[in-house]
Parts: structure tokens; C-alpha cells; sequence
């Protein structure tokens, strides 16, 4: 019998999300000035757009603090990691990282890695395996799923925000390790899990509840301290939280955070740390310098909160389609995802970059706007953006009918 062919594959595959809407382009980013983006066309003519959908949360990015640390360190130790943390690659300034994470967010101990996609690969591989489960929420991110599949447990999902499904699915499971996995705030419909309910079921089902708050440090809870704190939640209900350092604190990598025990067996077993090179410690002073801005650096979380609700008002106002979600994510729903790609497009004729997400990313059927807001962003850009998306939604209601004759 013939082998398969790998080319006929890749093009039958091509050719199937070309036909579904479901392309995907590669934008190169010539230059960034603030909530202002160069973006090349595809003749690599660069214009300017106000970027709506980055995850720069509170405008850390390009703070003078933040690039200084940056730029001195990498002037003093160099400009890479050169090995692994146990090998020779943790440095100082990566213990002191670690040390202002822990503090800031309560926790006895901080583990750092260099994204949050290894973190989360990190901990379930770490943690479980064949005789174990992992039960998490459908929405969570493709990391905590990839995860738990490598891990080679098993993998239940409950359905969104349920902690009654989580209860059920928990029960169902035969002995063994179990983990209740899940997003603190969800990176695509920008709603908070129900910490506190799933905290209860964690306790009363004997499992390890894991919150991902990529998308909630920084952001929620008092000083900025995330989803967890801002659930009232203690290490003893949480003993695992993963932290971005590149949303809300601008740089890149994450850290995960959380009983002494367990961040020791991480630092010891996790293959994701143990075979990769450390952060560039001069990354590593660049958030340092980050996360002492978003701890004392109150007023950019009270902008943002503002200018969420500003959103909020003026898009409903306009008759947008929004989920219910208080945090910097908005989608604005669009169902079709020929639709999404039409508004986005519309959008950047007006100069805003808005990112068109279809599925995989999310469910057939519910593709949206992803509209991310940042302190950097003002009011007037605000009222400029909901504007331009009730024109685009208008346009491409008047579009639709000639996109149907022509593709049906």
C-alpha cells in the first residue's frame, strides 16, 4: 500500500480553510509608538494604525523604566541566557524576580519560565501521568489542553464557567492524582471564572486547583494582584497560579507561583524548565522594573477600568453585540466568519487594527472582534473605534446579500 502523501495533505488542508474563512496572515510590525502601530501591507507600504488588539494591558511596554532596566542590564551581563537555570543560566537578577513575584502576589514561591506555554506544559506534565486526570474548562487555553495531553492523563472538560460540571466530571474519575485546571480571566471572551465555587469542588474532590492568570495579573484584584486575589483565595485554596510577564507587564515569559513543596518538585522534575535556556537576564530586569510600576502604579488600572465602561456604554449604545465581561478583552460578536475577516478589513481602511478570530481559536459559529484596550489608549480613541466598528457592522450588512449571491 502506497505512503500517504504530505504534500496532498498540507494542500487539501490549505484549500479547506480557504473555502471555510479560516486563513491566517502573518502582519509585520515596522514600528511601535505607543497605542500606535506601523504595520507593512502586502507591498510593504507602512501605515499607521491604533492598535486594538494587543494584550500591552498597562502600557508597560515602551516605559522608560521598564526599556532602562532593559538596556543596562544587557549593557552589564549580556544580551542571552546561555544555559539553563541549573545548569549555569540563572542569574541574580532572575532570583529577584522571582522574589518581587512571590511578594507581590502572596505566594511562598515564584518558578520562572519563558512563556506561559511551557509553564503550563510544565506543571501538568510535572504533576500527572497515565493513572491521573486533569479536568479543565472547555475555554481554556490550548496550552492547558495541549498539556494535559502530553502529560498523558486523562482529560475531561466541563462545560464553560460550571463548577457543577467540574463536580461531575471529578466524580466520574477513578483513583489517582486529580487537577482542576482553569483561566482566571478567558483570553478570548474576556470573562473570570468562578474561583471561589471551583476553590469549594477542588476541596471537597481532593484535586489541585491550577488557575492560569495570564490575562488577570496586573489587571484585577487589589494592587494588581489577579484573579485569585481578587477572589479572596489563599495559597492553601490555590497552591498553583501561573503569571505572565508579557500582557499587562509588557516584556516576555511567565512564572508560576505557589506552594513551597510543589514550586521545589517543578524546579526539580518539570522538563520545560529543566532542558530550556533561562530568560536573558536582562528580560529579567525589564520586568522587574515592570512589576514594581504595576504595583504602585494604581492610576492605570482605574484608566483602564474607565475606559472599559467608556467602551462598554458606547458599544451597546450602538447596538454592538458584546459578551459580558468587565476585563480589557471585549469581543465584539460576529457569528460568520467571512463576517469577521469583512469588519476587520473595513476597520484598518479606518486605521484600527482589530483582530478577526474564527475558529479553532474559538467555537464554528462564533467568531468575533477580539477588541483588547490598553492605558495607553484615550477616550477620543474609544469613541473613534466604536465609530468605525458600527460602520463596518453596517457595511457589511449591506455587503452580505451580493456575498451571498456570490458564494452560494
Amino acid at each position: 500500500m502506497a505512503r500517504a502523501s504530505w504534500r496532498e495533505r498540507v494542500a487539501a488542508e490549505r484549500a479547506q480553510r480557504v473555502a471555510d474563512s479560516r486563513t491566517r496572515v502573518r502582519r509585520t510590525v515596522g514600528h511601535r509608538d505607543g497605542a500606535r502601530c506601523e504595520v507593512l501591507d502586502a507591498s510593504g507600504t507602512p501605515r499607521s494604525l491604533l492598535n486594538f488588539c494587543g494584550n500591552d494591558y498597562l502600557g508597560l511596554s515602551q516605559h522608560f523604566a521598564v526599556v532602562g532596566a532593559l538596556q543596562d542590564a544587557a549593557a552589564r551581563e549580556g544580551a542571552g541566557g546561555l544555559g539553563s537555570h541549573l545548569v549555569c543560566g540563572h542569574h541574580g537578577l532572575h532570583d529577584a524576580l522571582e522574589r518581587e513575584l512571590a511578594d507581590w502576589l502572596g505566594a511562598p514561591r515564584a518558578l520562572l519560565f519563558g512563556s506561559g506555554f511551557l509553564a503550563n506544559l510544565a506543571v501538568v506534565q510535572a504533576l500527572l501521568g497515565d493513572d491521573d486526570a486533569c479536568v479543565q474548562d472547555r475555554l481554556n487555553h490550548a496550552s492547558l489542553i495541549d498539556a494535559a495531553r502530553l502529560a498523558g492523563c486523562k482529560l475531561r472538560r466541563y462545560p464553560h464557567a460550571d463548577p457543577e460540571g467540574a463536580v461531575r466530571q471529578l466524580r466520574s474519575l477513578p483513583d489517582g492524582v486529580a487537577m482542576l485546571v482553569t483561566d482566571g480571566v478567558f483570553s478570548m471572551d474576556g470573562d473570570v471564572a468562578p474561583l471561589r465555587d471551583l476553590a469549594l469542588v477542588a476541596r471537597v474532590q481532593n484535586a489541585l486547583l491550577y488557575i492560569d492568570d495570564a490575562h488577570g495579573v496586573g489587571v484585577r484584584g487589589p494592587d494588581g494582584r489577579g484573579s485569585v486575589a481578587a477572589a479572596q483565595l489563599t495559597t492553601e485554596q490555590v497552591p498553583l497560579q501561573l503569571a505572565t510577564l508579557g500582557k499587562a507587564l509588557g516584556g516576555y515569559g511567565a512564572a508560576v507561583l505557589g506552594d513551597d513543596d510543589l514550586i521545589g518538585h517543578l524546579a526539580e522534575t518539570a522538563r520545560p524548565y529543566l532542558y530550556t535556556t533561562a530568560l536573558p537576564p536582562a528580560q529579567a530586569a525589564a520586568s522587574l522594573a515592570a512589576v514594581r510600576l504595576a504595583r504602585s502604579e494604581h492610576w492605570r488600572r482605574e484608566k483602564l477600568d474607565a475606559l472599559v465602561a467608556r467602551f462598554r456604554e458606547r458599544a451597546l449604545h450602538a447596538g454592538l453585540e458584546l459578551l459580558p465581561s468587565d476585563t480589557p478583552i471585549q469581543p465584539v460578536m460576529c457569528g460568520d466568519d467571512a463576517r469577521a475577516l469583512a469588519m476587520a478589513q473595513r476597520l484598518e481602511h479606518d486605521g484600527y487594527w482589530v483582530a478577526p478570530i474564527r475558529p479553532p481559536t474559538v467555537p464554528d459559529g462564533r467568531a468575533r472582534l477580539r477588541v483588547t484596550l490598553s492605558a495607553l489608549h484615550g477616550a477620543r480613541d474609544i469613541d473613534g473605534l466604536v465609530d468605525a466598528l458600527a460602520r463596518a457592522r453596517d457595511h457589511d450588512h449591506d455587503e452580505a446579500p451580493a456575498r451571498v449571491a456570490a458564494t452560494g
